[in-house]
């Protein structure tokens, strides 16, 4: 995979996150000036279980449920592992190192630093999902098998006037 433009860094909790540390880091992290691109995986939380004896049975999962993230909501489909962030340079991701240090208190976390864990030119599926004129927000965020696009979350307008991503209207969301 050919190196971003762009600095990346991936955050590894010790463990998965429920949906509310998720929602916590999110807000958090979000909030930091200079994020481009977010991107978070983790084990699939199926709606009906795929295979196995309870075969096409719902999967009551607690973990599968609904959060906010500066205002935009969206069902959590994984349970989160790790989550990739691209920024615009280094000293975004001191600052993501900050936000991260103050965040986990209970459970250690590691901060990887590089170019490579997001795709930063197009593929094949970029291309079948968006055709050629792909926006290069969504380049290597797309999942073949998933039918709806990529969560857009707003970032704050005016980080300067304290303005938080908390207070920022639905309105501002914009779909790709």
């Amino acid at each position: 995979m050919p190196e971003s433009a762009f600095p990346q860094c991936r955050i590894v909790p010790l463990r998965l996150l429920s949906p509310q540390t998720t929602e916590g880091l999110l807000n958090r992290v979000a909030g930091v000036p200079g994020i481009r691109r977010i991107v978070i995986n983790g084990p699939g939380l199926p709606a009906i279980v795929p295979y196995g004896p309870a075969r096409g049975q719902a999967n009551p999962n607690t973990n599968r449920r609904t959060i906010q993230v500066c205002g935009a909501e969206f069902e959590m489909k994984i349970q989160t592992g790790t989550v990739t962030l691209e920024v615009e340079d280094d000293k975004v991701i001191a600052a993501v190192q900050e936000t991260c240090d103050a965040f986990f208190t209970e459970i250690q976390y590691t901060l990887q630093k590089g170019r490579r864990f997001m795709k930063s030119t197009p593929t094949l599926v970029d291309y079948a999902k968006y055709g050629p004129e792909t926006n290069e927000l969504v380049i290597g965020l797309v999942d073949p098998r998933k039918k709806d696009g990529p969560i857009i979350i707003p970032i704050p307008t005016r980080p300067e006037q304290g303005e938080d991503c908390q207070e920022i209207s639905r309105q501002n969301i914009h779909q790709i």
